[in-house]
C-alpha cells in the first residue's frame, strides 16, 4: 500500500482550509473596498474646508439664494464653486479683517483660488448634469439635504447607483415647481406625491434608467 501523501490529521482540517480559501478573498475585497473607498463617497463626509464658510448663516439667516453662488447650476452639468470675487462683493464691507476671511482676502488680494475641498462627489465613469434635475423640478435638499442648517457641509445621502435608480424610476415625491428649486424648506400644501405626479405628467417627466445616460 502506498504511503499517503499527508498525514491522517489533516483530513480533520480540510473543511476550515475551504473556508479560510474561500473567505480570504472576499475579506481582501471587503477591506479594499471600505477602507479604501474614498471619503467624498460616505454619507456623513464632513471635510474642514479651508475657510469656515457658513451655510447655516448665508443660506439660512440671511437667505442667500443658492444660484447666487453657485451660478451655473441651472444651465451646466456643474454647479460652479464661486470665485472669490463673489464672497468679496460682500466681504469688502463686511468682516474684512476677521481672521477667519484671511484665506478669502489673501485669495483677492493674489488671484490664487481657495483650495476647497469637494464634499459631493461621484466616480469619474458618472455622468450627473445638475441643470438637466434643476429645470425640472428637483430640488437641491433632494440631494443635498437642508444645507440652509450646515455649518459645515456634510453629505447626507449616498449619491450610489441604486440611489439614483430610485428615484429615476419614481421621481414624484423629489417634484416641486421649479422655482422653488432652491427654498430648501418648502413643503407642498398636500400630498408630495400627488402634486409631483402632476408635475410628471404635465413636464412628461420620464427619466431613464438606461445604463447610457450616467455611464457615457
Amino acid at each position: 500500500m502506498a504511503t499517503p501523501l499527508f498525514p491522517a490529521w489533516t483530513d480533520r482540517i480540510r473543511p476550515l482550509v475551504a473556508v479560510v480559501l474561500l473567505g480570504a478573498p472576499l475579506y481582501a475585497i471587503g477591506m479594499l473596498y471600505y477602507g479604501g473607498t474614498p471619503g467624498a463617497y460616505r454619507v456623513g463626509y464632513a471635510p474642514e474646508q479651508p475657510v469656515p464658510f457658513s451655510h447655516a448663516t448665508h443660506a439660512g439667516k440671511l437667505g442667500l439664494d443658492c444660484r447666487y453662488c453657485h451660478t451655473t447650476v441651472e444651465t451646466a452639468a456643474a454647479a460652479a464653486i464661486p470665485p472669490t470675487a463673489t464672497c468679496m462683493n460682500c466681504h469688502t464691507q463686511l468682516l474684512a479683517d476677521s481672521a477667519k476671511l484671511a484665506p478669502v482676502v489673501e485669495s483677492d488680494r493674489t488671484g490664487e483660488p481657495i483650495p476647497w475641498i469637494r464634499v459631493h462627489d461621484v466616480p469619474d465613469y458618472v455622468y450627473f448634469d445638475h441643470s438637466a434635475h434643476v429645470s425640472r423640478g428637483v430640488s437641491c435638499v433632494s440631494c443635498h439635504g437642508r444645507i440652509d442648517r450646515m455649518e459645515r457641509v456634510s453629505q447626507v445621502e449616498p449619491l450610489s447607483m441604486a440611489w439614483c435608480l430610485d428615484c429615476h424610476r419614481n421621481p414624484e415625491e423629489h417634484l416641486r415647481p421649479a422655482e422653488l428649486v432652491t427654498s430648501l424648506g418648502w413643503q407642498p400644501e398636500g400630498s408630495p406625491h400627488e402634486l409631483g405626479q402632476q408635475i410628471r405628467e404635465q413636464n412628461n417627466i420620464n427619466p431613464s434608467t438606461d445604463c447610457s445616460t450616467c455611464h457615457r
